[in-house]
């Protein structure tokens, strides 16, 4: 068979090379000590440190004492707390209880002055005082009103309309209610029984006429001021 010729010096080689403990690693090991265990974030990339920006501004006086003052020690006070706590008790006011108001027989007590119940408002220097701004409101209502009636008296210049007065809207008012009246009065007199088709066109008639009488009456009552076409 075929035996390689580099055999004899892989062999010397191999028992050279060969220590006591074979294959199986050091029969000694070097024990870590136990203070040089793995810390917890130890593995982690460190930042450098920053320069910390220095504040030109100087910082505020505290209210408040720092934690790295500390009392003064050694002040001594000759004054009697005792006494002087009595004193004030004995000639101090009596508090006076706060009032309020029960709801429910089991006992439910309840702030009085926040219900409600107390007539407060109306002692305030104000109370009944129209606002500023509702009374400017009611300014720049007045205003636009007058603008519109200004606008409206130009168009009806251009078109060449005229107002009528009060005494002429009055009395048209009354001869509208005096020819309603007169037409009642004819549609009163008819007959009871409408039996022809003249009775019946007659009937519808008045009707009409009192209709139309009663939207006249009620548009110039509704409307103060009216403008009519110059003929």
């Amino acid at each position: 068979r075929y035996i390689s010729t580099f055999r004899p010096s892989v062999k010397c080689e191999a028992e050279k090379n060969k220590a006591q403990w074979k294959t199986m690693g050091p029969a000694k090991v070097a024990v870590p000590s136990p203070k040089n265990f793995l810390q917890k974030h130890s593995k982690e990339p460190k930042l450098p440190a920053g320069k910390k920006e220095q504040d030109s501004r100087k910082l505020p006086a505290l209210s408040v004492p720092r934690r790295t003052d500390h009392p003064v020690m050694g002040i001594q006070s000759k004054k009697n707390f005792i006494n002087t706590n009595a004193v004030a008790a004995i000639t101090g006011l009596p508090k006076k209880p706060q009032p309020i108001y029960v709801d429910r027989r089991q006992g439910d007590k309840f702030l009085l002055e926040t219900s409600g119940l107390v007539p407060k408002y109306i002692k305030k220097k104000d109370y009944g005082v129209t606002p500023k701004y509702v009374a400017q409101r009611n300014e720049e209502i007045k205003r636009a009103q007058k603008e519109y009636e200004a606008g409206i008296l130009e168009h009806l210049k251009k078109r060449a309309m005229k107002q009528v007065s009060d005494e002429e809207r009055r009395s048209l008012l009354q001869g509208l209610k005096k020819n309603w009246e007169e037409v009642y009065r004819e549609f009163q007199g008819l007959s009871v029984e409408i039996d022809t088709i003249p009775k019946k066109l007659h009937k519808e008639k008045l009707e009409s006429q009192m209709k139309q009488l009663e939207h006249d009456i009620e548009v110039i009552e509704k409307h103060k001021v009216i403008y009519i076409a110059n003929e």
